[in-house]
């Protein structure tokens, strides 16, 4: 199980393509991960200055982050397999 205490960020990445490119190479090389897909356009609980300016001059492929986990322990073999 991933927990903040076990686990360390791989990599990020706005791209659809780069992220499923990831997955791919970390699956091949039989690496366990945990991607993590932030939304930049919901509403932030800390912020509600989304509401008030909405998406306006915002690039849209910039609108979901790709965040991948890996454990610790897997995190050079990981970093040698997606570079």
């Amino acid at each position: 199980m991933f927990t903040i205490f076990n686990r360390k960020e791989l990599i990020s990445t706005f791209s659809m393509k780069a992220q499923s490119e990831i997955r791919g190479k970390l699956q091949n090389k039989g690496i366990k991960y945990k991607c993590k897909v932030v939304n930049r356009n919901s509403a932030s609980p800390f912020s509600s200055s989304r509401a008030r300016t909405g998406t306006l001059g915002q690039n849209v492929d910039c609108t979901y982050q790709y965040v991948f986990y890996v454990y610790k322990k897997d995190y050079d073999r990981a970093r040698r397999a997606v570079l």
